[in-house]
């Protein structure tokens, strides 16, 4: 007796059901009752004989997948390709696999590219609530230090692009003050060179003159000492690196210090790379080249992702126009 289209499919999403997460048998499971839902609107019966499944019903669903997102599109025909990838692998059936191949490259429609979101104004805002309290005359010497180490933080990730683990490896030595430059082993294991801005310098300086009695009797050499430390009760008086977890519990501090709560997890220490990147476009009117190489994109199809107008500039360009 020939196997059915219907018990295919079951069999199908049991094999993916032992295999793949929940969220992914979820989806699967989605795709496939669209799928069924589609043979029955091309007046194919589910239980019909396997071998009576065409190829081009693969074609019959992605015209009904035009009403979705291009991802659910794309996730949907991947789900019902692998479909018949199950079939011919369990020797159930034998469909045409270029062909199904072809067709899904036919008719698929490309992804849209998101344009990178970050909110700027409230990144400046938390950059100047750092610095007004890292200027606030605190008793807690602790405190202080934790302060300024913040600010120092906040700034360098804004003004050189850093990601974050790079800024946390970055040591004392790594920095040419005199030339506001280091150089890093960044994405890639590549070399680089990173450009410090004067503020970034000058809040650096405050910070580790504050941490010169710590770092004095570390017993180690300043240049091997990492420029960001812990200053909490692990690590005690050893100079320790922070972690990329601090790093980014660091901005959500700030984030929620500066937007409340409930704005936690909107800015991450890559947002301040996106807010770094627009920066550089917006200030040397649109230098798609000065931005790659600062930002270090190897492609600079990355960083035209950055080139885009604001929503206040947008609003301005309307108005000029029509009033």
């Amino acid at each position: 007796m020939s196997t059915l289209i219907i018990d295919a499919i079951d069999a199908y999403l049991e094999n993916i059901h032992s295999a793949r997460s929940m969220n992914t048998c979820k989806a699967y499971t989605n795709a496939l009752r669209l799928f069924k839902a589609v043979l029955k609107m091309n007046d194919l019966s589910l239980t019909s004989p396997l071998k009576e499944l065409p190829e081009i019903s693969i074609a019959w669903f992605a015209y009904v997948l035009k009403d979705y997102s291009p991802s659910t599109e794309r996730l949907y025909l991947c789900a019902t390709a692998g479909l018949f990838e199950f079939i011919t692998a369990e020797g159930l059936a034998s469909p045409n696999l270029p062909k199904v191949r072809l067709i899904i490259r036919q008719r698929m429609r490309r992804s849209g590219i998101r344009l990178p979101q970050f909110p700027r104004n409230n990144i400046e805002l938390i950059i100047d609530n750092t610095i007004n309290i890292a200027k606030s005359v605190i008793n807690n010497e602790k405190l202080l230090i934790r302060n300024l180490r913040d600010c120092a933080f906040l700034i360098t990730l804004a003004d050189t692009g850093l990601r974050v683990h790079e800024i946390c490896k970055l040591r004392r030595g790594d920095i040419d003050w005199n030339e506001g430059k280091a150089i890093i082993i960044g994405k890639g294991d590549q070399q680089a060179i990173v450009r410090f801005s004067s503020r970034a310098l000058k809040h650096l300086k405050k910070y580790l003159n504050l941490r010169a009695s710590l770092d004095g009797v570390s017993g180690r050499p300043l240049s091997s000492l990492p420029v960001f430390a812990r200053h909490d009760r692990g690590a005690g008086k050893k100079v320790k690196p922070i972690t990329t977890t601090t790093g980014r519990n660091i901005v959500t501090k700030w984030v929620e210090y500066s937007l409340g709560k409930e704005a936690s997890g909107s800015i991450t220490p890559h947002s301040f790379r996106h807010y770094f990147v627009t920066v550089v476009l917006k200030s040397s009117g649109g230098n798609l080249k000065l931005a790659q190489e600062l930002a270090r994109h190897k492609n600079i199809s990355v960083t035209q992702r950055y080139a885009h107008l604001s929503d206040d500039e947008l609003d301005q360009g309307y108005s000029n126009i029509f009033g």
